[in-house]
């Protein structure tokens, strides 16, 4: 359903039903009408298109890199113009607007551009080069906004902006994602009042209740897809309705509300794509696929990351490979966004029922071993367990003391499980960059997950991707190799047909395929050579040569059965 003609309404009203009653529907509806019309005469029908393997994402701050004098937006521009040419289609420019806590997603002002960034001729200029995505942080808003203040002084027409609770009212069964009450007491015009904050005393639920704050919000994403945004990503989305009595996750409100938004852009400002980032176990994360044509269209992959790291620390992809064969095919206008890094650390809790207590907690364990940190989170009845490790992938998957050839490999074999895997792939500026552990930014900060948030000088980033000999260096040209690649393989793109095999609990394995082109992936994920007998019937090949794509010896292709033996760590993309 694309909803770009005048029927876009009865979808929308079928939606709101489900969260509000009628009577407001109706005058949603009739509210909402002008504000897509209005964005059609402006722009009119923009499409970008679906997504295919040239698509790859590079997530980032705005001002990760920086250099004196320059806007960061601009340096980062520049830094992509000479750096990432053909190989970064997208860009994830993390919360750009004006901020008070956790490193942009307390937002102060949806509309405006953080000045220490630049603003939005910035903006524009890099979306002439890349697709954007924004970041739609409209669960919670900074509680120095303008929004908030005004209910703090009392302005009726905030009054039911946020969520006001009576501090008895019992709240047990809300899902806590941090050690931190449900409820914040703020002092107001009208004395003391408890409002909802799911993340932090400076970021204040929205309350979408009130029709007056869709209505803003499905104003400001329009605005954002205006701007130039190709992906906005809903961050934090499954907190977004409030019902007491539930843990006020994935209610069915949020659902309705998300799929109201798709109408509203299809109609408004066709090609915008909505993705999900939702931090939760598995099959609540694919819920907001809707029914494959109606909600998302793309969600994060989360148990991506700590699967593969757990099959790097242990030498064994059979967790990995068991959840790669689980997963149902997506629908032609739906595919995963997948990631091994991330601003935040690797969340632990979408590998439940996948990993036991104890393999996370081994996990955990290596982590602190390799200078990283383990954020825990509250477990219903008491106790803490982990909710996400803290430390960049690099460091992650490399054990202390090894060198850096062994680093590479191991890194590289992990990120080519990324590129390898349905969907598309998302690289965080540090994994892309090859950074260590920013230790320095944790002392400073004392928060867990500046470790792998540091700022780069440009200058010192130069130098050190000038040298051939530098990690930084090896780890950018290995990526470059890798996605070039990537781009010209239509087995790549992100609804193209996959099979995982189950060959060897070493390696994990799978074949992608569209038309006639096909590769055959196979990663080692341990430190000694693997020896692979595989019926050829299984990988669809014809009895011949193939070629291997990221070098290394080319298997012959047997009548019967094809033999391939991996270096330690070694990646490999077979195909004729």
């Amino acid at each position: 359903m694309t909803n770009q003609g005048a029927n876009y309404t009865s979808a929308l009203s079928a939606h709101l039903a489900v969260a509000y009653d009628s009577e407001t529907v109706a005058a949603l509806v009739e509210r909402i009408v002008p504000l897509v019309e209005g964005a059609r005469a402006t722009n009119g029908n923009r499409a970008a298109g679906w997504l295919d393997e040239r698509d790859v994402m590079l997530i980032t701050y705005g001002d990760s890199i920086r250099t004196e004098g320059e806007a960061p937006l601009a340096t980062l521009r520049r830094f992509l113009a000479a750096h990432g040419g053909e190989i970064i289609t997208n860009v994830h420019i993390l919360p750009f607007y004006p901020w008070t806590s956790d490193d942009g997603f307390s937002v102060k002002d949806y509309r405006a551009i953080d000045p220490v960034l630049g603003d939005w001729d910035d903006v524009s200029a890099l979306a002439e080069d890349v697709g954007i995505m924004f970041d739609g942080v409209i669960n919670h808003i900074s509680a120095e906004s303008a929004w908030f203040r005004a209910f703090l002084a009392g302005d009726p027409t905030y009054a039911d902006y946020f969520t006001v609770m009576d501090p008895a009212t019992d709240l047990s069964q809300v899902t806590r994602p941090r050690a931190l009450p449900v409820l914040t007491p703020f002092e107001t015009a009208d004395g003391v009042k408890s409002v909802w904050t799911t993340f932090s005393a400076d970021q204040i639920d929205l309350n979408y209740a009130n029709p007056d704050v869709l209505i803003e919000i499905l104003d400001l994403l329009i605005f954002y897809a205006q701007k130039g945004a190709r992906f906005i990503r809903l961050d934090a989305i499954g907190f977004l309705w409030k019902e007491v009595g539930t843990t006020c996750m994935h209610l069915p409100q949020t659902h309705a509300v998300i799929k109201a938004m798709r109408v509203v852009l299809d109609a408004a400002v066709p090609g915008t794509l909505i993705v999900t980032e939702t931090n939760v176990p598995h099959r609540d994360n694919i819920s907001y696929f809707g029914d494959g044509s109606d909600e998302a269209q793309l969600v994060y992959q989360f148990p991506l990351p700590p699967l593969t790291l757990h099959a790097f620390l242990t030498g064994d992809a059979s967790r990995l490979t068991g959840w790669a064969r689980s997963l149902e095919p997506t629908t032609p206008s739906t595919t995963f966004f997948n990631f091994l890094a991330s601003h935040d650390g690797i969340g632990v809790r979408p590998a439940e029922g996948i990993l036991s207590p104890e393999e996370v907690a081994a996990m955990a364990d290596a982590v602190v071993a390799r200078g990283g940190r383990v954020s825990m989170r509250s477990l219903p009845g008491g106790g803490e367990a982990p909710y996400e490790l803290n430390i960049t992938y690099l460091d992650a998957i490399s054990a202390p003391g090894e060198d850096d050839d062994t680093r590479l490999a191991k890194f590289m074999a992990a990120q080519t499980i990324l590129l390898s895997v349905v969907g598309i792939p998302g690289i965080y500026v540090h994994s892309l960059l090859g950074s260590h552990n920013d230790l320095e930014g944790l002392a400073r900060t004392g928060r867990a997950r500046s470790i792998n948030r540091e700022k780069l000088d440009l200058a010192g980033l130069e130098a050190a991707l000038a040298d051939p000999a530098n990690l930084r260096n090896r780890v950018l040209s290995a990526f470059r190799e890798r996605l070039t690649l990537r781009a010209a393989r239509p087995a790549f793109a992100p609804n193209a047909a996959q099979r995982v095999l189950s060959l060897d609990d070493r390696v994990f394995s799978l074949m992608r395929e569209t038309g006639g082109d096909r590769v055959w992936v196979a990663v080692n994920v341990t430190a000694g050579p693997v020896a692979l007998s595989v019926p050829t019937a299984d990988l669809g090949f014809a009895p011949g040569r193939s070629v291997s794509l990221l070098g290394g010896t080319a298997p012959i292709i047997g009548a019967e059965t094809t033999e391939l033996t991996l270096a330690p760590y070694e990646a490999a993309w077979i195909t004729q």
